[in-house]
C-alpha cells in the first residue's frame, strides 16, 4: 500500500498539519554558500582560466582552452538533422504553440497627450542580451530551452546566450536541436555555479548579459540569487508541485498519473488531490497502489507522496477552492463540471489547467503557456515566466509650456515642504513666460 497522508479540513489540527505539508526551506546550507561564493570569485578574478578549470574538475572532461568551451551553432544544426523525425515534428509543434501565445503577451508602447499638450506614455524596449541556463547530461530538458528561449525572442532580445553543462563531454542532442529552432545565438558548454558567475559577470570568451533565466540545481539556484542585483533572475525555483481539486467524477486512474507526473521530478516535489467525496479519494488511492508499480520512476514518486503528498478530503467544492487559495500551488487541475466558473474564484496558483482533459503534462511541453511556474506558494504574489520577462518599461514626460507651469507649481511647493531647494528651483525656471 502507498503511504500518502490523508488530511480533513474537519481536523481539529487541519491548518497545522497543512502548514507543516506545505513548508519548504529552500535557503542553502552554508557549506553550499561558501563553496558558490568561492566558485563567483574565482571567475570574477580569473575569468576563462577559472572556467576551465572548474568545467574540468565538476564535468569530468579535459577543455584545453577557452575556445573549447563554445558550442558553435552549426553543432545545433546537425542536432537538428540528426534527430528522428517525431521529434523534429514534436519540437515544431511545441515551439508554434509556444510562439503563438508569446505573441499575446508583447507589450506595447503606448502615451497620451493631455489638454494642455504635455505628453505621457511608456516606451518598451527589449533586454539587450539574457543568459539561458538549461541542466545538461542525461538529466537534460529540451522544453525548458523551448520555454526560456522562445519568449525572450518575442520580446526581441537580440543575443541570447545559452550555457548547459556537459558531463564527460556528452552532449544532449535534442537540448541542442531546442536551441537551434528556438533561436539561441551563442551556446557554451558550462554548467553550475561558475556558468551562472560567468553569465553575470562575464569572462574572456563568455559575455555578460542582463538577466538570467533557466532552472538548475542547488549550486545554480544558490549563484542566482548571489549575482541577483548585478543581473536580473526569473525567480529561485523550488521544487515541483500539483494540485488537483476534484469532484470525484474523473476516472481515479486519471488522477493518480497525474499525481504522479509531479511526483516523478524528484523526492521533494509535491503532489496533492483535494475532493469533497471521501469515497472518491480511496478510488484514487487504490489507483495509485495499481499504477505504481508499472512506473519507470516508482521508487522517487513513493518517496515523493509519502514525503511530501497528500488526499485532502473538504466539506464541499467552496471549501476546495478556500484551501487551494490557501496553497496557491504552481501548477492547478480543476477537474470538475464547469471550471471555468471555479477558475474564476482562483486567485493564486501559476498555471490553471481546466477540465477533465485538460492534463497538466500538455502545459509542460505543448499546449503553449510557459511552464517556468511561481513555486512554493510565491504565486501569491508573482507569475508565470513570459515576455513580459524580457521587457522594460521606460517612462515618457514631455511637458508643453502651459504643463510646465502648471507642474512648476505643484513641484515647487512639494518640494520647498521636503527642504530640496534644487528641485523646487530647477521647476520653478520652467514657471516663466517665454
Amino acid at each position: 500500500m502507498t503511504d500518502i497522508r490523508q488530511l480533513s479540513t474537519a481536523d481539529e489540527d487541519f491548518q497545522e498539519q497543512l502548514d507543516a505539508l506545505l513548508a519548504w526551506e529552500s535557503v542553502s546550507d552554508t557549506a553550499v554558500n561558501e563553496t558558490v561564493n568561492q566558485i563567483i570569485e574565482a571567475i570574477r578574478a580569473d575569468g576563462d582560466q577559472a572556467l576551465l578549470e572548474f568545467t574540468n574538475r565538476f564535468d569530468g572532461w579535459q577543455a584545453q582552452a577557452p575556445s573549447d568551451l563554445e558550442i558553435p551553432l552549426s553543432r545545433l544544426q546537425l542536432a537538428w538533422d540528426s534527430i528522428p523525425a517525431a521529434q523534429q515534428q514534436a519540437l515544431e509543434i511545441a515551439t508554434q504553440r509556444i510562439r503563438a501565445y508569446a505573441e499575446h503577451q508583447r507589450m506595447e508602447p503606448w502615451s497620451y497627450t493631455e489638454a494642455d499638450g504635455t505628453l505621457l506614455g511608456q516606451q518598451v524596449t527589449p533586454l539587450d542580451r539574457v543568459g539561458l541556463y538549461v541542466p545538461g547530461g542525461k538529466a537534460a530538458y529540451p522544453s525548458s530551452v523551448l520555454m526560456n528561449a522562445i519568449p525572450a525572442k518575442v520580446a526581441g532580445v537580440p543575443e541570447l546566450i545559452m550555457v548547459v553543462p556537459t558531463p564527460h563531454g556528452e552532449l544532449n542532442e535534442l537540448v541542442l536541436a531546442a536551441a537551434h529552432i528556438s533561436g539561441v545565438d551563442r551556446v557554451f558548454a558550462v554548467g553550475g555555479a561558475q556558468a551562472v558567475a560567468a553569465l553575470a559577470y562575464g569572462t574572456e570568451s563568455v559575455p555578460s548579459v542582463d538577466k538570467i533565466v533557466g532552472p538548475g540545481n542547488i549550486y545554480v539556484a544558490t549563484a542566482k540569487r548571489a549575482v541577483f542585483g548585478q543581473v536580473g533572475i526569473d525567480m529561485v525555483a523550488g521544487p515541483s508541485e500539483i494540485l488537483v481539486v476534484c469532484d470525484g467524477q474523473t476516472d481515479p486512474d486519471w488522477i493518480a498519473m497525474d499525481l504522479f507526473s509531479q511526483a516523478e521530478h524528484d523526492e521533494d516535489a509535491q503532489s496533492i488531490l483535494i475532493c469533497p467525496n471521501a469515497a472518491y479519494l480511496e478510488q484514487v488511492k487504490s489507483s495509485i497502489d495499481k499504477l505504481l508499480p508499472t512506473m519507470e520512476r516508482q521508487e522517487i514518486i513513493a518517496t515523493a507522496l509519502r514525503i511530501r503528498g497528500a488526499l485532502i478530503q473538504v466539506n464541499d467544492i467552496d471549501e476546495a477552492v478556500e484551501v487551494a487559495n490557501f496553497i496557491a500551488p504552481e501548477h492547478l487541475e480543476l477537474s470538475v463540471q464547469d471550471p471555468q466558473t471555479m477558475a474564476k474564484q482562483i486567485r493564486h496558483a501559476g498555471a490553471i489547467f481546466m477540465g477533465r482533459y485538460t492534463a497538466e503534462a500538455m502545459g509542460d511541453y505543448c499546449a503553449g503557456p510557459n511552464h517556468v511556474l511561481p513555486t512554493s506558494r510565491t504565486a501569491r504574489f508573482s507569475s508565470p515566466l513570459g515576455v513580459y520577462d524580457f521587457q522594460k518599461r521606460s517612462s515618457l514626460i514631455l511637458a508643453s509650456p502651459e504643463g510646465a507651469a502648471s507642474m512648476a507649481q505643484t513641484a515647487s511647493v512639494l518640494a520647498r515642504g521636503e527642504g530640496l531647494t534644487a528641485h523646487a528651483r530647477s521647476a520653478e525656471y520652467r514657471n516663466k513666460p517665454e
